[in-house]
């Protein structure tokens, strides 16, 4: 009768993993021909019986979303880049991505 909360951020966080795992290092998915590479440690959806029964949804929607999105408009940064810090912040429960003003370029109307 013992409770077990697995905390997967231990597991996307595992340096024998990934070698930055506190960085945003995107070059950790695509392969050399910059085709997208599973890394069998990345489980952003867990695993085993208790896999997100959604994943395959959520995954479409995302691709839709952001595709009809960039489709329709072109967005800029508002800061200058070399101002840009993209470090997260820590909280008690993972970390926070921070919050970057961008601004549309473009509409479609």
């Amino acid at each position: 009768g013992t409770d077990v909360f697995p905390v997967i951020g231990s597991v996307l966080k595992d340096p024998k993993y990934f070698h930055y795992p506190d960085a945003f290092y995107p070059e950790y998915f695509p392969d050399e021909q910059g085709c997208f590479k599973k890394n069998e440690a990345f489980v952003p959806f867990s695993s085993g019986k208790r896999i997100c029964l959604g994943e395959a949804l959520a995954c479409m929607e995302l691709f839709l979303y952001f595709t009809s999105f960039l489709q329709n408009f072109s967005l800029r940064s508002l800061v200058p880049m070399e101002d840009i810090d993209i470090t997260p912040r820590k909280s008690g429960f993972g970390n926070i991505p921070p919050t970057l003003p961008c601004g549309p370029l473009s509409a479609p109307y």
